[in-house]
């Protein structure tokens, strides 16, 4: 089989592949003779039909199929040996028609598209800033009056009064009031103090089972998760409700008293004599609040870095071959419209791809089955941490780690993981970070900012 490249631009190229007898002959006849060995056609005994027939019924399914196997081991082949670094996969070039029956020579082109050279380069010039949550007093009660909750008696009044939890049936209405057809359906536990228009929470206190209310959903809850949670829809469907008016019936209700911040509660949230005062109870609060704040911070950094140099590592893609190659490998048919609305974010997409690795291939960053499965192990460990469990013993826990690593989408979440983490490194060493202190209110307002 010859192929031969030629670049049409900078980021694309033309592979002419020719295919002769001598790459397909061989296998073909003996595909056709093992048909012969097995069919069955009146007037010939098994095994005995004339290889003029079997070649005239089989020969071009047969020889078409065998070209295409050919075609695809030999372009990714050659991709390989010549260390061309594409994008995408090779698309047969359209209107090229093959004449399988007059010719034994076959020729197909394909578009290739090719991956820029880019190099990145992270240096102290490079400045970020890094923004370290601290939890403010009002925080700090707030978690305070949640735990007391956590820990209180709870009881079913016949009517809400401020605060109360108010379990409703919940149902989608169309323009005119009425019961949308095909609408969202639910049934959830809706929090007064994640109400935030005070009007509709007005509404909600004083209610009793069967009262029904109808209400806005978008105006009634600014927080996208809680709300997308309550009418379990995701937050793009959230986002293109067909209405927003939803009618709640009331089922139950309920009340908790929080219970008294004293060192009965202490002890059953860190454990006998751990904590013995209000002041030390809200402090271990303030310790946890910032240490679960880091994993918000370190993701806000990385969201910034991948915006950083999506600005600074400048470099063109081959954009037209790209657009081909979405349509035609798309599972559901597409059109070029719909490639052109959202090109652009699958670009973005592929850029900070491309940069990424260029990061991970320049400080040698790699992972090993070891590393994953002691990440794994430790993973494990805090989740049984967390519900109490004892920690299992070693060959209780490399069977469960098996188990797990078996599962090829495991498998790469947790690489992913620990990449994420080692390239996180990567950014705080290399970047100069300026770090600065935020409120986790502020540090809200910002992130939905940005």
């Amino acid at each position: 089989m010859k192929i031969t490249q030629e670049n049409t631009s900078n980021l694309q190229a033309l592979l002419k592949v020719e295919v002769t007898p001598e790459d397909y002959n061989q296998k073909v006849d003996k595909i056709l003779k093992d048909y012969r060995k097995n069919t069955e056609i009146p007037g010939f005994r098994k095994g005995k039909v004339p290889m003029g027939i079997i070649n005239k019924k089989y020969r071009i399914p047969v020889l078409v199929d065998e070209v295409n196997k050919i075609l695809q081991s030999e372009l990714y082949k050659y991709i390989s040996d010549e260390k061309v670094k594409v994008l995408g996969s090779p698309i047969p070039v359209e209107g090229n028609q093959v004449d399988w029956e007059n010719n034994s020579t076959y020729h197909f082109n394909f578009e290739i598209g090719i991956s820029p050279e880019i190099d990145v380069n992270i240096s102290k010039k490079d400045k970020l800033t890094y923004y370290k949550i601290e939890a403010d007093n009002k925080t700090i009660d707030s978690y305070a009056k949640d735990i007391a909750k956590r820990f209180g008696k709870m009881s079913s009044p016949e009517i809400s009064s401020e605060g109360d939890l108010v379990f409703c049936e919940i149902a989608q209405l169309d323009d005119e009031g009425n019961l949308l057809k095909d609408g969202i359906r639910n049934e959830a536990t809706v929090s007064m103090d994640f109400i935030s228009d005070k009007k509709v929470k007005k509404q909600f206190i004083g209610v009793k089972k069967d009262d029904v209310l109808k209400i806005n959903v978008i105006k009634a809850f600014s927080n996208t998760s809680d709300l997308s949670s309550m009418l379990n829809i995701s937050k793009k469907e959230l986002s293109i409700l067909s209405s927003d008016e939803f009618k709640f019936t009331v089922k139950n209700i309920s009340n908790i008293e929080p219970a008294n911040m004293d060192k009965e509660l202490f002890d059953k949230v860190y454990g006998k004599d751990s904590v013995k005062t209000e002041k030390q109870f809200k402090s271990r609060i303030k310790e946890e609040s910032e240490k679960s704040y880091i994993v918000e911070s370190d993701r806000m950094l990385k969201n910034d870095v991948v915006n950083y140099l999506l600005n600074k590592v400048v470099f063109d893609l081959p954009d037209e071959f790209l657009k081909k190659w979405l349509v035609h490998t798309s599972e559901k048919p597409i059109t070029s419209e719909q490639i052109e609305a959202e090109y652009d974010m699958y670009s973005k997409s592929l850029r900070w791809q491309l940069i990424e690795n260029s990061i991970l291939k320049s400080f040698n960053l790699k992972v090993d089955s070891n590393e994953v499965e002691e990440y794994t192990k430790k993973l494990i460990s805090k989740q049984m941490s967390q519900y109490g469990q004892p920690i299992p013993e070693d060959n209780k826990m490399n069977e469960i780690v098996s188990n797990i690593l078996a599962k090829e989408d495991e498998r790469k979440k947790i690489y992913d993981q620990i990449y994420d983490i080692k390239t996180l490194e990567v950014y705080k060493d290399n970047f100069k970070i300026a770090e600065k202190a935020i409120s986790y209110p502020d540090f809200v307002k910002l992130a939905s900012e940005k």
